[in-house]
């Protein structure tokens, strides 16, 4: 029919049969045309209704637009002329085919619809479409046939159809034109990413990116050189979607729990009852014991719900999955053509009588295949990367929101750092787990295909090589759990090793007042060494398992090549066989050697999943017994409410009935641990309802006790969120008496408060919650004691102004928490609290006449105060300021661990620095006032010292040699040696066995299968199998060298960083947030102890690899040479391209990942006062767009990496391209053997040297560690523990302390804060220093313990300078109780003496003196008894008597004071001053207070 149709000859195969092949015109014109016109035709309705679907607003015309559609316009016009020539040819005669017709008529219609399509993307982002783009390729591919038979007929010299031809040619060009622009991409102003704009080509070939790694190699990239990402990716699509999808499996996985729990209640009943039945004796506590044990056990392991993680990611993501599934499936397809494309080739080679178009076609469809199956896998791993991160950023936001609404039964069972290990550790390991998942099924279609053509090849003999793979999977399980259970103990000493580091930064202060830094020291470098011993044990397990790895393909090859030869005598090994085979073989060996890692990283995503499921499944906070309520009488109503901290104890706060009326102020008093602060709590919905409820009319805004304070200025903290009103801002600073520290803190209000309000005192810190609180406009102030921890004066201003009857609360509900008696009578009602309950309520007046227990308290603090009522610290406020009543910063223990109490904000009293009398300002207010907006630019120019943290330093530019020298030096150079020497050996043997095989294939020609001889044969296979061992031992002999090496250097880098850190000065620590130091500790180390060995063993390896298998090639085919040098040096040039922007990038995602992490712990201690305010939603906000910041980079990064592997495996390909090219143009002189041996080396390269510029960047991007470790090993120190000048033994005896013209400041930038202090302090002086907050008292302590350096002056303790001795010998000898109690976790009698220098006796002793012998002895443990994080599971009040105990160890001459009982109720302080009187009455001591009668008895 076709034949008619043409008039010619449709299919001939004698056409193919002759060196001049060519297609019959007839095909060319009706198949080869209708290919591209069928697929376009086809396609065209979806891709146009899509269009419609998805379209936005339109956009403006481009020239590139307009040259397509003139273009295609002129091939419009072409196929109507063309129409109109055949129509006047067919005038006369009737001889034209109809073929003349059809095919002008079907271009007019089919240009028609590409103008119509062109047209319709403007309404598109993306302008190009993928569908024109495959149909120009596949016009101009179908064309080529058709343009090179027409030109041939032309050469002929037949003319008969030159109108025809000459408009196919113009046609052509056209194509191949539009082609060409179809390939650049439009750019939209409506988006600066050029991803959503790039043209198919380009998005295919990652060249949109060009522009990106251009620029990051010109000058290093910063953040806002990273483009933004797309919509569908951001943090808060990703999560919507997911919770959609997650609240349905929740549903079922909670169903399931709830029939397990049924199941288990059944079966336990039934077991109660026999086991009552068979010993009724056992005494019934032992019952109720194992009770709760059993019930504790149950809890942890089995009470969550399960299995749903898993499934809500796949639906939420299965798109991504789809599409990455169909390009894997494609690329494992092709990877098979390989070997038979080279049987075809090596065939081809040892044919004299072939073709040599058939080669040249061969080594064309070589690379074609290799092109095609490279774009697909680097688009592949694209889409699997993309999804990584996607599921990291999802699982991230998801633990965050999960964070601010988790109950708090839920919360006790994570520390800060586990949650944050939540977001970091487990959200990576899926990240990882998902790039692998398609191999899970791609490994057994690989397998499965090679075996299958292995069989083919080399028939059952192949079953012999499978075996031993086979085999070798168990050995290869059994040391992966081994190495995961390795890994297992490894994570939990890295827990306790990062905890304890956590803790030293925390209380680092405590550890220099003391010198207790070498005991701690010890504890790391304990948990340290089982560490390191672990990762020996690892890297030696790994090791076996790599070299199983490398033997697997060798042994294989040897056996079935043995197997075959030795099984049939006809058998002989000849080179298509031998070289398809190991082609198959080394594909092979990558699904093999990828299945168990595939499976460690499932397993290790598994556990991270369970984690995650348990906490994302963990219960809410209930505060359905909390009610809202507009329209209501009353403020805030309790009734019969009784709430809980832990619904296993009893209820804390018990039957409460209250009314509160709108407006009032309200007092809360009782003694220590009352309930006072969990009737706030229960008011907030932090606790569990037992029964009964709150009514609440309005919003909250709360002021804790432990003010919490966010990283950031000191206006953000205030502003809180809200918009700025100055007249009321500075109202509220005027009222909260910030000025004056305004005046102090550089920068003013725009200072830079540190982590947890670091650089601020207790003050100060709760003056900004209170005025954070005053700023927000809500009806009801809950405020937790915010009078505790500030002066007398400054107290009674606070309550004046904001909270009495005049204050900026006046008209607001505000319930008070107090222990200042003097405010009592301006409050409207009197709350009496004793154990959870209400004892009296009333005003002032009613309660002192009831003669109830309210006037019972008021009298006895009246008495132990009554003498000091009139004295004030300062002289111009006349009233009685000091009837304060105990001051009491006590909570019970659950609320301390709830609000996660983290004090360790030493409050280190940066704040007074530039303290400058000689600077006299204008009264801020004044100051403010003035400045208008057009002196913004002065605002910029920070003043000095207003930053107080330090930017993080990121190093630019590549990683200096003397890093890397640094790393290998901590390897050991002898060790290095070795490794390079066995790893150089290895590939020499890998060499001679390529060599070898090439020669024994060549036997196949001398020897035909009868006779070859034993003898040959045996030796063939002996020395093959012996040069297949010699690799593998040395590979084995290298990496345990190189797991040895690489222990010891993580051992000495560790050791060198903690030394120093140990060692730096204060200054180090109030300038650096404690998260960076601990993510050196953590994140750097653990890089330097995993990644970075393992990175730097495969870049040798893979160096050496491509090395020896150029020389192979060049060896064969010298001419080849010259296709290497060209190859070569566009290789390092797209590599340093690349290196320069992937390395920057890297460090940006680092940078940009802390932020997100520091601002979670932050939440998660704040969480309280986030709750009480109602800010959950701009806190989510805040966490969406840093993890979308640190999206971007990664994003980037990522596609750095694809865009690199694209041209690098261009840069592959064309080697085998070319390697082939040689075997066809050389094979007169080349045999099939070394065809096959230079091509089957060729096709391994493009991997090779796709790994090695892989290898390089990750061995470059870790060594990052090395680096960052180093900056914190170079830390200056300060002066040294012990000097050669030791001080006399007994030093000092007496105690005497003399200032001469002592000057001090914090920084070299910042002013004096003690100028010139000049005075003498006597043996056994009992000395009281006071002073308004900011005064310099605590930096007198700094100067004693030499925390700060003098800036002039010096001080001398008992005739000894003290900067003259070594700072633990003069530490050691003085004794301090600070500010803040901090203790440690571990055992109590750890944290009273690290170093086991005292007995139990005098432990027991001092206990006794600090009041709190009876406590301990009441312990179950008594001094074993753990003390929790921070010192958690004690109240403030123990923590500090334990302090004191602490002091009374060390009997030393001088004791400091440092404000050590602001914290402490009145009795308490009673207790510690006796003690201190009766005990320290040999001593010299400074007391720094801010109450007066804690200094009334000194002597000056």
């Amino acid at each position: 029919m076709l034949e008619k149709f043409c008039n010619s000859t449709f299919w001939n195969s004698s056409f193919l049969d002759s060196p001049e092949a060519d297609l019959p015109l007839c095909f060319e014109q009706t198949v080869l045309v209708w290919i591209p016109l069928g697929f376009l035709w086809l396609l065209a309705p979806w891709q146009l209704l899509h269009v419609y679907r998805t379209k936005i607003n339109r956009s403006s015309i481009t020239k590139l637009y307009l040259a397509k559609q003139v273009l295609v316009g002129f091939l419009l016009i072409l196929a109507a002329i063309e129409l109109a020539l055949v129509l006047t040819e067919d005038s006369g005669q009737a001889t034209v085919p109809a073929i003349r017709y059809t095919n002008p008529s079907l271009y007019l219609g089919t240009w028609l619809l590409v103008l119509l399509f062109q047209h319709s993307r403007l309404w598109c982002v993306q302008k190009d479409s993928w569908f024109l783009s495959l149909f120009w390729i596949l016009s101009v591919l179908c064309g080529i046939f058709q343009f090179q038979t027409l030109i041939r007929t032309l050469l002929k010299g037949n003319n008969s159809n030159l109108a025809y031809s000459c408009l196919f040619f113009i046609c052509y060009a056209l194509n191949v034109l539009i082609l060409i622009l179809s390939a650049f991409s439009e750019k939209d102003d409506s988006s600066n990413n050029p991803s959503f704009t790039a043209s198919f080509l380009s998005s295919i070939t990652f060249s949109w990116y060009d522009s990106i790694v251009l620029k990051g190699y010109k000058q290093p990239l910063t953040l806002e050189d990273v483009w933004d990402l797309d919509e569908k990716i951001k943090t808060k699509t990703l999560v919507s979607k997911f919770e959609k999808c997650m609240a349905g499996e929740l549903q079922k996985a909670r169903k399931a729990v709830q029939r397990r729990q049924r199941g288990r209640a059944q079966e336990n009943s039934r077991d109660r009852l026999h086991g009552l039945n068979k010993n009724q004796s056992r005494s019934q506590d032992i019952l109720v014991l194992e009770d709760v044990k059993k019930k504790e056990k149950s809890g942890t392991t089995e009470n969550f719900p399960k299995a749903w993680l898993v499934k809500t990611l796949f639906k939420t993501f299965y798109v991504i999955l789809l599409k990455s599934f169909l390009l894997k499936l494609m690329h494992d397809l092709l990877m098979f053509l390989n070997p038979q494309l080279l049987k075809l080739l090596i065939s081809f080679a040892n044919n004299r009588d072939a073709y040599v178009w058939v080669g040249y076609l061969y080594s064309v469809l070589f690379f074609v295949v290799a092109l095609i199956q490279s774009l697909c896998l680097q688009n592949y791993f694209q889409l699997c990367f993309m999804l990584g991160t996607s599921v990291r950023a999802t699982i991230m936001a998801s633990v965050y929101k999960k964070a601010l609404t988790l109950s708090n039964q839920s919360r006790k069972q994570y520390t800060i750092g586990e949650t944050v290990n939540l977001m970091s550790v487990d959200a990576q390991k899926l990240m990882d787990v998902t790039s692998f998942i398609h191999l899970l099924w791609s490994n057994i279609l690989q397998i499965t295909l090679c075996i299958s053509f292995l069989w083919a090849e080399l028939g059952p003999s192949v079953l012999a090589g499978v075996g031993v793979m086979v085999l070798l999977i168990p050995i290869n399980g059994i040391l992966a759990t081994k190495s995961r259970a390795v890994q297992v103990k490894n994570m939990k000493n890295k827990d306790k090793r990062l905890k304890i580091m956590n803790e030293i930064l925390s209380g680092i202060k405590i550890l220099k007042y003391f010198a207790w830094e070498p005991s701690f020291k010890k504890q790391v470098h304990e948990l340290r060494k089982k560490e390191l011993k672990n990762l020996l044990t690892l890297g030696q397990i790994q090791t076996i398992m790599i070299f199983l790895l490398h033997l697997s393909p060798i042994l294989v090859s040897v056996i079935t090549f043995s197997v075959y030869i030795l099984v049939n005598s006809n058998n002989v090994l000849d080179a298509e066989k031998a070289f398809t085979s190991i082609t198959l073989f080394n594909i092979l060996r990558f699904p093999l050697s990828m299945f168990p890692m595939v499976i460690t990283s499932m397993l290790q995503a598994s556990v991270s999943t369970e984690r995650l499921e348990k906490y994302l499944g963990g219960d809410d906070l209930d505060t359905s017994a909390i009610r809202h309520e507009y329209n209501f009488d009353k403020a805030v109503q309790f009734s019969e409410a009784s709430f809980t901290w832990d619904r296993d104890l009893e209820a804390t706060i018990r039957d409460v009935n209250l009314d509160i009326m709108p407006g009032q102020l309200v007092a809360v008093v009782g003694t220590v641990g009352s309930g006072k602060s969990s009737l706030m709590s229960a008011m907030l919905g932090e606790m569990e309802n037992v029964h009964g409820h709150i009514t609440i009319k309005g919003t909250i805004a709360y002021v804790p006790q432990q003010s919490w304070i966010q990283n950031g200025t000191l206006k953000d903290n205030i502003l809180f969120g809200s918009e700025l009103d100055e007249k009321k801002y500075q109202q509220v600073l005027e009222a909260c008496a910030l000025l004056p520290d305004l005046e102090v803190l550089p920068g003013g209000d725009l200072a830079e408060i540190g982590e947890k309000g670091i650089n601020l005192s207790g003050g100060q810190k709760q003056r900004i919650s209170l005025a954070r609180a005053t700023y927000q406009n809500s009806d009801i102030y809950v405020l937790d004691d915010p009078l505790s921890a500030v002066d007398a004066h400054v107290g009674k201003h606070i309550f004046n102004k904001v909270l009495g009857p005049n204050g900026l609360l006046k008209g607001k509900t505000r319930l008070l928490i107090t222990h200042s008696i003097h405010f009592l009578p301006q409050v409207d009602e009197i709350v009496v609290l004793g154990n959870g309950t209400i004892l009296e309520k009333g005003s002032y007046s009613t309660l002192l006449a009831k003669k109830g227990l309210f006037a019972k308290i008021l009298k006895t603090s009246k008495k132990q105060m009554g003498l000091e009522g009139e004295a004030t610290v300062n002289e111009d406020s006349e009233e009685d300021d000091c009837g304060l009543m105990p001051s009491v910063e006590e909570i019970p223990e659950e609320v301390a661990s709830l609000t996660m109490r983290r004090e360790n904000s030493l409050h280190r009293t940066l704040s007074h620095s530039s303290r400058s009398s000689s600077r006299h300002r204008k009264s801020l207010k004044n100051s403010l006032k003035t400045r208008n907006v057009n002196t913004l630019k002065e605002e910029e120019e920070l003043v000095k010292g207003q930053k107080l943290i330090k930017k993080e330093f990121i190093q630019t530019g590549k990683v200096k040699l003397s890093v890397y020298l640094k790393y290998l030096r901590a390897m050991g150079l002898c060790l290095i040696f070795f490794i390079i020497l066995a790893y150089v050996i290895n590939a020499v043997a890998y060499i001679g066995s390529n060599l070898w095989l090439s020669a024994w294939t060549n036997d196949s020609k001398t020897y035909n299968g009868t006779n070859y001889p034993a003898s040959q044969r045996d030796l063939r296979v002996g020395v093959y199998g012996a040069l297949g061992l010699v690799q593998g031992v040395f590979v084995l002999l290298g990496n345990l060298c190189s797991a040895r090496a690489s222990t010891h250097a993580s051992n000495i880098l560790h050791k060198q960083l903690l030394t120093n850190i140990f060692r730096a000065p204060m200054s180090f620590f109030d300038t650096t947030p404690t998260g960076r130091i601990v993510n050196r500790f953590a994140g750097d180390i653990s890089t330097v102890d995993d990644t970075l060995p393992l990175s730097l063993r495969s870049w040798i390896l893979c160096f050496l690899g491509i090395i020896s298998t150029l020389v192979m090639i060049c060896m064969a085919t010298p001419i080849f040479i010259t296709v290497i040098i060209p190859l070569g040096i566009i290789y390092t040039f797209v590599q340093m391209f690349y290196v320069a922007t992937s390395r920057q990038l890297k460090r940006l995602d680092s940078v940009t990942r802390s932020p997100i992490y520091s601002h979670f712990s932050e939440t998660v201690s704040g969480l309280s006062v986030i709750r009480a305010f109602e800010h959950q939603q701009r806190f989510l906000k805040h966490n969406e767009v840093g993890i979308d910041t640190n999206q971007k980079c990664v994003f980037s990064w990522i596609v750095s990496n694809r865009w690199l592997a694209v041209r690098l495996e261009l840069i592959g390909n064309l080697i085998v391209f070319f390697a082939s090219m040689m075997m066809v143009i050389y094979r007169d002189t080349l045999s099939g053997d070394t065809a096959g041996f230079v091509l089957s080396n060729a096709l391994n390269i493009t991997q090779t040297l796709n790994w090695l510029v892989r290898m390089t960047s990750e061995v470059e991007t870790n060594i990052v560690a090395v680096e960052r470790i180093n900056e914190y090993i170079k830390v200056e120190n300060e002066a040294p523990w012990v000097t050669d000048k030791r001080p006399p033994p007994g030093w000092p005896s007496k105690g005497e302390i003399q200032f001469n013209n002592y000057q001090l400041r914090y920084r070299p930038e910042l002013d004096l804060i003690l100028k010139g202090i000049t005075c003498d302090i006597k043996s056994m002086e009992k000395v009281g220093v006071v002073g308004r907050t900011g005064a310099g008292k605590s930096s007198l302590t700094n100067a004693l313990f030499r925390i700060l350096e003098a800036a002039g002056g010096q001080i001398i303790i008992d005739g000894v300078d003290i900067a003259s001795i070594g700072l633990h010998d003069l530490r050691e000898k003085l004794t301090i109780i600070p500010q803040d109690p901090i203790l440690f976790s571990g055992s109590l009698r750890m944290n009273l003496d690290p170093f086991n220098n005292h007995s139990d006796e005098e432990i027991w002793k001092a206990l006794e003196l600090a009041h709190l012998k009876s406590f301990v002895a009441g312990l179950q443990v008594g001094l074993s008894h753990k003390v929790t994080e921070a010192g958690d599971n004690l109240s403030i009040g123990q923590r500090q008597l334990l302090c004191l105990a602490r002091a009374l160890l060390r009997k030393s001459k001088i004791l400091i004071m440092d404000e050590a009982t602001a914290a402490v109720d009145i009795e308490t302080d009673h207790l510690i001053q006796t003690t201190i009187q009766k005990e320290f009455s040999h001593c010299t001591t400074i007391t720094i207070a801010h109450r007066l009668h804690t200094i009334m008895d000194s002597d000056k």
